[in-house]
């Protein structure tokens, strides 16, 4: 390995974390290697939060819809639609989004290749050397490559090769399965029960026994998807009953997907030495929501800049920062979306007096503020309290599922 073979950071993974994290560092002036896989694109609704766009300077063009409401749908067939005030949710087709944002990163300075990670040792003059499968042209595998490095940051997915390898404890997460079918949306005469301004959400066990399953358009395209953590349910079995409900079952389909989504931030994020887990490898997937993209770009932020001052330091204790910054922005939400998930997706009888609850209008605003946002609202306080009882009420039984 010569001087063309030495980075500051090789970032492992192409999607939003890795990309935000590779752009960032690259900025700083460090030199980066961005391995990005190829050939593979992970299932997913596609919406993104106003919050995101502003942070992250993403262009309006690559926003193929803007989402007005979300309908909930219950076992019992109930159909809550929630409007969004003042406001609006972006989607965003991942085929096009994540290679943008690895074209970002290459503009900004980093090297940019298609490979499959290998292994991770550590040299004797202290840098890692991390060895990868390079592909050709046709995305065929062709030599094995290594590098050095001062740092890894592992951004590579649930399940993440280079957690499995370096960091205790990654190989535990509990993950959801998740599916989806993208096909072509249908003109907006069609019989079907689509509205390309809306994300429907489906809360039936037929469909999703633990989680749920969804219509998210994007434009000329929509997902047609669902997510569980029970084995043995059929993934694609649910989103064909899907389609067939909502009249889809004759849309062109362009492609499926399928992938698992963790279910909660995994305790550690680093291996106390030079690397660090960023995205999904870190578990970074809100709870009953199943959102990733802005918790990854924001956790490939945060990685990008405890790497960069581990870098300037060498205290390999800065790479904790990672993960205490973001619970400390997120970690509230998470855990109330968590025990929401736990409780409230449990049973359909449970679902059904959830999908009422969101019937209310203080629910509807707060939810769609904090989603905005990324933030808990706090300028409603009576709202909150109100929201509290209502609670309980429907967690008691006080009130029927249907009431409004």
């Amino acid at each position: 390995m010569g001087n063309s073979d030495r980075y500051d950071v090789v970032v492992v993974g192409g999607g939003p974390a890795g990309a935000t994290a590779a752009t960032d560092l690259a900025r700083q002036g460090r030199r980066v290697l961005l391995l990005e896989r190829g050939g593979r694109i992970k299932p997913c609704g596609g919406a993104i939060p106003p919050r995101l766009i502003e942070d992250f300077g993403i262009p309006q063009e690559l926003l193929v819809a803007r989402i007005s409401s979300a309908r909930m749908i219950s076992p019992g067939d109930q159909r809550v639609n929630m409007p969004i005030e003042g406001g609006y949710v972006g989607m965003v087709n991942r085929e096009e989004f994540d290679p943008w944002l690895r074209g970002r990163a290459q503009a900004a300075g980093a090297d940019v290749q298609t490979g499959t990670f290998k292994r991770l040792e550590e040299g004797e003059d202290g840098l890692v050397v991390l060895t990868y499968v390079q592909k050709d042209e046709q995305g065929e595998n062709a030599c094995e490559v290594s590098v050095k490095a001062t740092a890894v940051i592992g951004a590579d997915g649930a399940k993440s090769a280079v957690g499995r390898q370096c960091v205790p404890g990654s190989d535990k997460v509990p993950c959801v399965s998740a599916y989806h079918e993208i096909v072509e949306s249908p003109p907006a005469a069609n019989a079907a029960d689509f509205d390309p301004k809306r994300c429907d959400v489906w809360y039936q066990g037929r469909l999703s026994p633990d989680f749920y399953a969804w219509v998210f358009p994007h434009g000329d395209k929509t997902s047609v998807g669902m997510g569980t953590a029970q084995r043995g349910f059929s993934l694609r079995g649910s989103v064909r009953e899907l389609r067939e409900t909502i009249g889809l079952t004759g849309a062109t389909t362009i492609r499926c997907e399928g992938a698992p989504i963790p279910l909660r931030p995994l305790k550690r994020w680093d291996n106390g030495r030079n690397v660090l887990l960023a995205g999904d490898a870190a578990g970074v997937v809100a709870p009953a929501s199943g959102e990733g993209i802005y918790y990854a770009m924001a956790g490939g932020r945060l990685a990008a800049e405890a790497v960069d001052e581990f870098i300037a330091t060498g205290d390999p204790a800065v790479l904790r920062t990672a993960r205490k910054r973001f619970m400390r922005d997120h970690g509230k939400v998470f855990w109330i979306l968590g025990i929401m998930q736990r409780f409230w997706y449990a049973t359909d009888k449970r679902r059904e007096r959830f999908v009422s609850m969101c019937r209310d209008p203080d629910v509807q605003y707060l939810t769609w503020q904090s989603y905005m946002h990324k933030r808990l609202v706090r300028t409603r306080p009576m709202a909150h309290m109100r929201i509290f009882f209502k609670d309980l009420a429907h967690l008691f039984g006080v009130v029927r599922p249907d009431s409004r």
